[in-house]
């Protein structure tokens, strides 16, 4: 059996899904065959893998810092929010069902459909078998699922770092954790704990977290990483010596504050807009100038990091609207991807975006919807599958029909457009039928693979797109042209190659200022004995 870490924070957003990226790439760089894992994602940001299984963008960005490809093993359970009680649940990267908190944390309440039957053998297989535990009651039954996964890339990789889910010290949810204590006990996981310094409290959050846990749990969290530090770690240490006497908890390391880092993660706009978009500087354009790129922030918005491509761009100024008056002087609106069409349509209404967005069209200013937002540009949609609305009148700038599917697409299409060679990803329920305009995105024989363009208008299922260079340049020209800017893509910029010197940061940051020597004897033999208990301890 190989090496494996658990890595658990005091709070959602404490630095968990950066840090596994980043000892995945320090590990990869040491030559380690390493893969991430996550038992248990809720996010809207979501990744298809080669083999088609959704799973969350977070494993799939920690894969690449492992240098391997994603699989659905890396992330069996995604859970999908429709609102605020309820979620989609995907399992071994299939759509099951929707399910509200309460049913999926504790009582019964089955999933509404069986998996995808054009899912491939063994991952169909796989889903069916979770889906029928699910359809069983309780959320604990999966943990078999999680195990065998993550079971499975330990006897693949040398090392398989685990990332945790919120706290470990979610007292309501202990007796049901399959993501964080509950896969450590059952896989013999040791646990480090990061805590966010640049929120305050870290010394309390640290303490906290392993006094409320059971002292079967405790024996396995070996110490702390601390996250976000600006300042004098010297001022830090004599801290850090008081909370190991108290605790009897060694500290890992200590990583500095980072600006800038654009890292895809799961908990929300706040991270985009930290990280790519409103963090990172904007390059000198290399024309004369700049372009300016409204995202309208659309409820239950899905992988908005489609827009990172853009803000890479010297000259590219990217930000988040929603209101109208903020589209006034966008040289590009794009309508993102959304869970909910039929909500986001509605708040676009609600909110004059969409009389804003309509008057573009007709001036001819360029507007851009991505999956959900190419779906609400269209003429009509048929939905009786996500908001089972039935039959909404859309925006009418596309000449689109849009009906939901019961199945998802799950793909990964290749194809061309604007002469340029293009990749992505789908993940949609909605299926357009195309009554006119042209053809967004082609076959290298010109038939028409997705989307549509009228005018200034484009619109495409397909995620990521914009990730390939030459086509983004080409799509970044015509946008300038239509908006009357003397705006001019750089010629170099590599998407591939940015995401990768950030990835390469992590690892930087992980061998530069954390303890490697201590935190490899953690992965490769496992907590130390007779780490100390410290009461209360979990309430009984």
């Amino acid at each position: 059996m190989s090496g494996g870490l658990l890595i658990a924070g005091t709070t959602s957003d404490a630095g968990k899904s950066v840090v596994t990226a980043g000892i995945c790439r320090w590990l990869a760089r040491q030559g380690v065959k390493v893969a991430p894992f996550k038992a248990q994602n809720m996010s809207l940001n979501s990744f298809v893998t080669r083999e088609g299984a959704e799973i969350g963008r977070a494993q799939a960005m920690q894969a690449q810092a492992a240098r391997v490809e994603p699989t659905a093993l890396m992330n069996p359970v995604l859970l999908k929010p429709g609102g605020d009680r309820t979620s989609q649940v995907v399992l071994m990267g299939r759509p099951v069902g929707e399910m509200s908190a309460r049913g999926f944390f504790g009582t019964a309440g089955p999933a509404e459909r069986p998996p995808s039957a054009e899912a491939s053998a063994v991952s169909a297989a796989s889903a069916a078998s979770a889906g029928d535990r699910l359809r069983g009651g309780r959320q604990e039954a999966l943990l078999a699922t999680v195990l065998d996964c993550l079971a499975q890339l330990r006897g693949t990789y040398d090392a398989v770092i685990c990332e945790g889910a919120g706290s470990p010290a979610e007292i309501n949810l202990r007796r049901t954790d399959i993501v964080n204590m509950g896969v450590a006990r059952n896989a013999g996981l040791p646990v480090l704990v990061v805590g966010d310094i640049d929120r305050g409290g870290v010394f309390a959050s640290f303490f906290g977290t392993v006094a409320l846990l059971s002292r079967e749990d405790q024996a396995l969290v070996a110490g702390f990483l601390v996250n976000k530090f600006r300042g004098d770690v010297g001022l830090l240490e004599p801290g850090l010596d008081m909370l190991h006497g108290l605790t009897g908890r060694r500290s890992y390391g200590v990583l500095p504050f980072q600006h800038g880092l654009g890292i895809d993660e799961e908990d929300g706009l706040r991270v985009s807009l930290r990280g790519a978009v409103r963090e990172s500087a904007v390059s000198s354009p290399v024309g004369e100038d700049i372009l300016r790129v409204a995202v309208c922030a659309v409820p239950l918005m899905s992988n908005f990091t489609d827009v990172d491509a853009l803000a890479a761009e010297p000259g590219v100024v990217v930000r988040f609207v929603d209101r109208p008056e903020e589209l006034a002087d966008a040289d590009l609106v794009v309508v993102p991807g959304t869970r909910g069409t039929v909500k986001a349509l509605r708040w676009l209404r609600e909110r004059g975006l969409a009389d804003a967005i309509a008057r573009r069209a007709a001036e001819g200013r360029p507007v851009l919807g991505v999956c959900g937002g190419y779906q609400l540009l269209g003429e009509h949609i048929e939905d009786d599958v996500e908001s089972r609305a039935g039959h909404v009148e859309g925006l009418g700038l596309l000449p689109v029909r849009v009906r939901f599917a019961r199945e998802k697409t799950l793909a990964r299409p290749v194809g061309e457009a604007l002469g340029e060679h293009v990749e992505g990803y789908e993940i949609h329920h909605g299926v357009a039928e195309v009554t006119g305009g042209e053809a967004f995105f082609s076959d290298d024989r010109g038939h028409s693979l997705d989307g549509c363009r009228a005018g200034a208008v484009w619109g495409t299922h397909w995620h990521g797109s914009l990730e390939s260079d030459g086509f983004r340049r080409a799509f970044l020209r015509e946008v300038a042209a239509a908006a009357g800017r003397r705006f001019v893509p750089a010629p170099g910029t590599s998407f591939a190659a940015l995401r990768e010197e950030q990835l390469d940061l992590l690892g930087d940051l992980i061998e530069e200022h954390a303890d490697t020597d201590a935190l490899w004897r953690l992965i490769e033999s496992g907590a130390p004995q007779g780490l100390p208990f410290i009461p209360p301890g979990a309430p009984v």
